[in-house]
């Protein structure tokens, strides 16, 4: 197979994989421990990974069988080897306008030049003996003899000197070497400090209906019949069900101490953006009243700088019941004082993916938190205007276009 065609059917069949898990590049990526832009070269051709390790985890991630697992490392294989230089051949036959020798016994070896021989080495000068000790016989006396070839007593000088610059060198280089392989407390000690947790938490649910009633799923085949609310999310990611022009948001926040911890802003990052999901709108309910939670939030995912702006609440517990003026924050909450934030977010032209990002203070300290969804990944919106509505006619068991039940689109 051509180096490019391999490369292109590994390609295709990671793209493959990743349009059936229909999650984005980062969030994958996230999964697999890369970078979406990695796993984009991948997809693309650009790139071939290293091992296939990373693949293969791609593959169990999106749910391909022992089959299809075997027939990407196999694909894998080939387009790993296009990027390796091919291994040279070696050949006995001389090659083309090289001189070729001639026939007969191989010439005698060159005899080797003569090596001159030393200088011939003065004799030291004679030193008179010296005088003999009383308490016993004459002291032997020391010769220096230079041996030829060695060199002289300046060069054994000049060369102690490179010898003790080359141990220097090696002592600083074998400390850098040590630093750098060597685990332990001398890195620990070199490496900052992790930053404090925050003394918070939280849990979120982001698969709420309008006065847990009326909600719209974007879905891209026929669902089966609507769940309960409170089976929602179930229901949704067996469908892979996208929220349809609303998601609503609801964080529950905690202290873990006595402490107080004061919420100070509330901001939304959209993270990807692209065109509206092609599929059709299910509704879940022909839509009902109640009161409106307190402390709840909108935000419009279509500006380029979405803010959670506050909204007023409505109190239906007394008989005439009384509205809730919007407050601001900033909230303090605790380990016996809790608080709810309900955010809905709404986009009519993009498929948005979302973070919210909630700054707190206490004692001293400040942070920011980064809220998703249940698993921890954005949450995902997208846009249903102009896509056919469907509502669930529970007499006939069956759904309906919005027409026919009476819904707008």
């Amino acid at each position: 197979m051509p180096k490019d065609a391999a490369v292109e059917e590994f390609a295709r069949l990671v793209r493959t994989l990743k349009a059936r898990d229909g999650r984005s590049y980062e969030a994958l990526g996230r999964r697999l421990n890369v970078s979406g832009s990695t796993l984009h070269r991948y997809c693309s051709g650009a790139t071939v990974p290293e091992e296939f390790a990373v693949v293969d985890r791609l593959a169990v991630l999106c749910g391909a069988d022992e089959e299809q697992r075997g027939e990407l490392e196999a694909a894998w294989a080939r387009a790993d080897r296009t990027r390796r230089p091919p291994v040279p051949e070696w050949s006995t036959e001389p090659k083309e306008g090289a001189q070729r020798r001639p026939a007969g016994p191989a010439p005698a070896p060159a005899a080797p030049e003569p090596v001159p021989e030393p200088e011939p080495v003065p004799e030291p000068e004679p030193r008179p003996a010296p005088e003999p000790d009383h308490a016993g016989g004459p002291e032997p006396e020391l010769v220096h003899a230079r041996v030829p070839g060695l060199p002289s007593g300046r060069r054994w000088r000049r060369w102690g000197w490179v010898a003790v610059v080359g141990g220097a060198l090696a002592v600083v280089g074998a400390m850098t070497l040590g630093a750098v392989l060597l685990p332990g407390k001398a890195r620990e000690r070199a490496a900052a400090p992790p930053p404090p947790p925050p003394p918070l938490t939280w849990t979120v649910a982001s698969h709420l209906w309008t006065n847990g009633c009326d909600h719209t799923y974007l879905v891209e085949r026929t669902p089966p019949p609507p769940p309960e609310a409170a089976d929602a999310r179930r229901w949704a990611e067996a469908q892979g069900a996208v929220h349809g022009g609303e998601t609503l948001v609801r964080v529950s926040v905690q202290g873990k101490g006595a402490a107080a911890v004061v919420l100070q802003a509330l901001h939304v990052r959209v993270v990807e953006r692209g065109a509206p999901l092609p599929w059709a709108g299910y509704r879940m309910d022909e839509g009902c009243g109640g009161a409106v939670t307190p402390r709840r939030f909108a935000v419009d995912l279509d500006r380029p700088r979405p803010v959670a702006r506050a909204l007023d609440g409505y109190d239906a517990s007394g008989a005439e019941g009384r509205t809730l003026p919007a407050v601001s924050f900033p909230y303090a909450v605790s380990l016996t004082e809790p608080e709810e934030l309900l955010v809905s977010a709404a986009t009519a032209g993009c498929d948005c993916r979302w973070y919210l990002e909630l700054e707190w203070s206490s004692e001293g300290r400040r942070g920011t938190v980064r809220i998703g969804d249940e698993e921890g990944e954005p949450f995902r919106t997208s846009g249903a205007k102009g896509r056919p509505v469907h509502g669930y006619d529970s007499e006939g068991r069956a759904w309906i276009t919005g027409e026919e039940s009476g819904q707008g689109g």
